[in-house]
């Protein structure tokens, strides 16, 4: 079993194949997964999509056929030319993918370092993966130990210390724009993550805001938490043009915002469209300022290079963590064919008492006893060598140890479940 991870993010990718490759809704992910968990050579798979990050997470038999297959699938998903993903991609395998995944889950691997998003978006996924039965125990495993780790990278280093979002990171960029946002009026469109984030962090630079959300009740909801004002999303074709800030992330498949909606206003307006796919398409329009996620780089780099010494503590425990994890995936290798050897000592104990029994060297009413004593023997005999497989797990020897022995017993990998995985 190997562990397989291919990734298309902000580092790798544009932000129009990302549009191309986001997935917009439940039943889109159920279908892929449905797909990647059909092929012969995946067994469990997750799915990771935000606006910077869209992820394959696997465990698979065959590292190269299923990459290739996972990348088919990607191509014909958002109708990309496969060679250009296969170019783009980045592929991680085994040390590699739990390495990939430790960081992202610990934020290191973000736009914006230090982010707290990311841990509840790949929960998120985990849990929908596993809800729908496309990701179990072998993924668990990962994502539970990366979790550990995601932990440790929070309580040891200042990396989240005021870390921020690209939600926050477009309200810093406004800020520095504008010198100040105090009294600025700013409409901020959606009531998921990114708005909320948007909205509060827009308090407290002291702007005027305004919620506008589809579902009104959840834009009310909003605008409690951050003392804004509503208004009704019938009227977006004109609200657009009132304020002179604006933060969009909502979750349509189509822009919500386009050429027609822009009139010509006596003030400069900053649109800041954080959505995957983009909820603005525009082309220019005097005075008007649009930015996008990929447009926010300059401030991220900044926070890159100010987070810099505890990124690279974090990356110290990601390492060990990494080393953790195999050392203890070992034993949950080693632990099932010692069980397995000692079910086998025991059979042929019952075995050689029943013939001995059969063949009249002892009597009947002694085969309990024969019985023990023939098992007795064989653990004392496996006995040295089990405490040095034990021993030696930790060793970089023992993959072939363990292979060579689960050759010996013919076993499968499959059957290497802890019953604790099993319930």
């Amino acid at each position: 079993m190997h562990y397989l991870t291919v990734s298309y993010t902000h580092k790798n990718t544009t932000l129009e194949i990302r549009e191309r490759l986001a997935y917009s809704n439940d039943h889109e992910i159920i279908a892929s997964l449905a797909a990647l968990t059909a092929f012969a050579s995946i067994n469990e798979a997750f799915l990771v999509s935000t606006c910077n990050r869209m992820e394959i997470v696997c465990s698979c038999s065959d590292v190269e056929r299923a990459s290739d297959e996972i990348v088919s699938m990607l191509s014909k998903h958002s109708r990309l030319d496969k060679e250009e993903l296969e170019r783009r991609a980045d592929i991680f395998d085994d040390e590699g993918a739990i390495h990939h995944l430790f960081s992202v889950a610990s934020s290191l691997d973000s736009m914006v370092v230090g982010e707290t998003q990311i841990a509840g978006q790949l929960k998120d996924a985990f849990r929908f993966a596993t809800m729908h039965g496309y990701a179990g125990p072998k993924l668990a495993r990962a994502v539970h130990y990366a979790f550990k780790c995601a932990a440790e990278v929070r309580n040891v280093t200042d990396i989240s210390s005021g870390a921020t979002s690209v939600a926050s990171v477009a309200v810093a960029k406004a800020a520095q724009l504008l010198g100040s946002l105090k009294g600025r009026s700013a409409l901020v469109i959606g009531a998921g993550d990114m708005s909320v984030i948007s909205a509060k962090t827009l308090q407290r630079h002291g702007a005027q805001i305004t919620i506008m959300n589809r579902t009104r009740a959840k834009a009310e909801a909003l605008a409690l938490t951050c003392n804004a004002k509503v208004r009704s999303y019938s009227e977006l074709f004109h609200a657009i043009n009132d304020y002179e800030l604006l933060f969009t992330s909502t979750g349509s498949l189509e822009p919500i915002i386009t050429n027609a909606m822009v009139q010509t206003v006596s003030f400069e307006r900053y649109w800041f469209d954080m959505a995957v796919p983009r909820d603005i398409a525009v082309g220019k329009h005097e005075g008007l300022h649009l930015f996008v996620v990929d447009d926010l780089k300059t401030i991220v780099d900044e926070n890159l290079s100010l987070r810099e010494d505890e990124a690279r503590e974090a990356f110290l425990i990601v390492g060990r963590h990494t080393v953790a994890f195999f050392e203890w995936l070992k034993t949950q290798s080693i632990e099932p064919l010692i069980k397995e050897l000692y079910a086998r000592a025991h059979d042929a104990a019952a075995a050689e008492a029943q013939r001995a029994v059969s063949a009249h060297y002892f009597p009947k009413n002694m085969q309990a006893n024969v019985e023990k004593a023939c098992e007795q023997s064989i653990k004392r005999f496996l006995h040295e060598m089990v405490v040095q497989m034990r021993r030696c797990v930790r060793d970089a020897s023992s993959d072939t140890m363990i292979e060579a022995l689960r050759q010996m017993l013919e076993v499968k990998d499959e059957d290497f479940i802890t019953h604790k995985e099993r319930t």
